[in-house]
């Protein structure tokens, strides 16, 4: 994630709505935390305009296998 957590993207799933959205939690918790954003947010770029000191170009980027404890 562009503010620095690491996230594991788990699956694609919808909403009551029928609208793609992407189940994912924290690596970065003790305790487990998932999340569901909407599909398009998740792929979004960074707002340049609020974080204009972010490098990253896009909210959520790949990166390689992490140790997680």
């Amino acid at each position: 994630h562009f503010k620095g957590n690491n996230y594991e993207l788990l699956d694609e799933c919808m909403d009551g709505n029928g609208d793609k959205c992407i189940f994912y939690k924290a690596l970065y918790e003790r305790d487990i935390k998932f999340f569901v954003r909407p599909y398009d947010m998740f792929f979004s770029k960074v707002d340049k305009e609020k974080y204009p000191d972010v490098r990253q170009e896009w909210r959520f980027e790949k990166i390689d296998d992490i140790n997680v404890k």
